[in-house]
């Protein structure tokens, strides 16, 4: 359950970045490897029988803090943090 709810997250985090990477060019470039995360959720949405959960977990440990605290402070920026 764990593991199914943290891929659909990541699922709805990328598509929300290629989103912005249409809307918001010039947002979205500020991004740092904006492009691995959109790839990362293609391949959570279409390459599910080929996973594999250890780098998906891995990704949660090692970049997830990163990845918050970059867009929190673009969201800041922008005038648009929660």
């Amino acid at each position: 359950m764990l593991r199914s709810a943290v891929e659909r997250q990541f699922e709805i985090l990328g598509e929300a970045l290629n989103q912005l990477r249409r809307l918001a060019p010039a947002v979205a470039e500020r991004i740092p490897e904006l492009g691995e995360i959109v790839d990362f959720r293609n391949l959570l949405i279409h390459g599910y029988a080929t996973i594999d959960h250890d780098t998906v977990w891995r990704t949660v440990e090692n970049d997830l803090d990163r990845l918050r605290d970059q867009l929190g402070e673009l969201l800041t920026e922008l005038g648009t943090a929660p």
